[in-house]
């Protein structure tokens, strides 16, 4: 079966998109490719569980294993060495994506407080959209006494479109709570 955003945006979306922007093919329509989540986590230089712990939560919210990334160059300041366990990465595609997009419009951003909606700029120069959440606990997957401390993320939506204004139609389209600066 699939998920209510996928199905949203091939049999709403598309051709009121193509539509919009003039588009004579229905290919050549913003689509989201990608979803990559991402957790630095320098507390697992002094604590190695760090990492373990929060590869549980991002395993949760997700519903796939993170792959933990390591440092490139060591950095005696930090007391990092090359090759030292730094971070945490999930890319989503197909159904998780969807599945994941959802969750985050509709269930996520609302709860978290004092939210107004997230910045309408922060777009790159290929129309992708960053963002990020300053504590994760906002997400319904967790249970928030099993969690040992809350930690940021970013979120990265890989859009492949023609440019940043095809790209902000998209997500307004979808219902992203975006506000102007």
């Amino acid at each position: 079966m699939k998920p209510r955003l996928q199905e949203l945006y091939f049999t709403t979306l598309v051709p009121a998109l193509q539509k919009q922007f003039g588009y004579a093919n229905k290919f050549e329509v913003p689509i989201i490719e990608k979803i990559v989540i991402n957790m630095g986590l320098g507390e697992a230089i002094a604590n190695p569980k760090a990492i373990e712990n929060a590869s549980h939560d991002l395993g949760l919210i997700t519903g796939q294993k993170a792959l933990v990334t390591k440092a490139k160059k060591s950095v005696a300041n930090f007391k990092l060495r090359e090759g030292q366990a730094i971070g945490l990465k999930v890319t989503l595609r197909g159904v998780r994506m969807y599945e994941f997009l959802d969750r985050m419009v509709n269930a996520v951003l609302p709860r978290i407080r004092d939210f107004r909606g997230i910045p309408e700029d922060a777009f790159d120069q290929a129309g992708n959209y960053n963002f990020g959440l300053k504590d994760y606990m906002v997400f319904p997957e967790l249970i928030y006494d099993e969690v040992d401390k809350p930690r940021p993320m970013q979120i990265t939506i890989v859009i492949r479109s023609k440019g940043k204004d095809a790209s902000l139609g998209l997500l307004k389209s979808m219902g992203f709570p975006l506000k102007k600066l």
